[in-house]
């Protein structure tokens, strides 16, 4: 829980120095403002974010990717918020190395992930989910779905401003909207490869600097079982 409030925190405070104080006006603020809610995330924790970012002596997070390979080739990508880049940039690097892995230059691996907006939706009465994708696609969606009771709506990254106004405006309750990095292809790893490449994940992931980690490992069997 300590964790999302953090990582939310950040990124309410990222918006408001992009787009302003002001929700009404600024669309990724409004966002993450519902979706603090949604997380049970505490108004003055919500409200010192906000504060944190208008104030004279904020010091900026810088959004920085780190790009890597971890054992059997597989690339993994690293979305930080930071407020000491030589901090972060050190941390990652020795993570990768601990674990039988290098980092890469940036750039390097972003191709082969497809940036996307993903909004979750409470589902319409009698809505038909083929009609909502023909009313997005011009939008920029490429994909509507529906997992675990909710409306999913894939989008390309830059559009999800769009989307969002879109959705709002159409009345949709929008439960939760988040940036993705979704692999092309997915790699195969042996089960000794993958337990280590879990626990880097893991590492990073448990770094206050890292916002988010994708990778392209195939899920094991375990797991797409446990899914169906």
């Amino acid at each position: 829980m300590a964790r999302v409030f953090t990582k939310l925190g950040k990124e309410i405070s990222i918006a408001v120095k992009a787009g302003g104080s002001d929700p009404d006006s600024n669309a990724r603020l409004r966002m993450l403002v519902q979706q603090a809610k949604k997380e049970n995330m505490p108004k003055e924790n919500v409200e010192r974010a906000i504060k944190k970012a208008t104030s004279k002596d904020y010091t900026d997070y810088k959004e920085m990717n780190y790009e890597g390979y971890g054992p059997g080739g597989i690339a993994i990508f690293v979305e930080t918020a930071t407020d000491n880049t030589t901090r972060t940039v050190a941390n990652v690097r020795s993570y990768f190395t601990k674990h039988g892995g290098s980092l890469g230059t940036t750039g390097s691996l972003e191709f082969l992930f497809d940036h996307k907006c993903v909004f979750r939706l409470a589902k319409k009465e009698g809505l038909s989910l083929d009609d909502l994708e023909l009313e997005l696609i011009d939008y920029g969606v490429d994909e509507v779905d529906e997992e675990d009771g909710e409306i999913v709506v894939y989008g390309e990254f830059a559009q999800n401003a769009a989307i969002q106004k879109y959705l709002e405006e159409n009345n949709y309750e929008i439960n939760s909207a988040e940036f993705v990095r979704i692999p092309q292809d997915y790699k195969e790893v042996t089960p000794e490869q993958r337990e280590t490449i879990e626990k880097l994940i893991e590492k990073l992931e448990d770094d206050d600097d890292v916002q988010n980690v994708f990778h392209n490992m195939r899920e094991s069997d375990e797991e797409e079982e446990g899914e169906a």
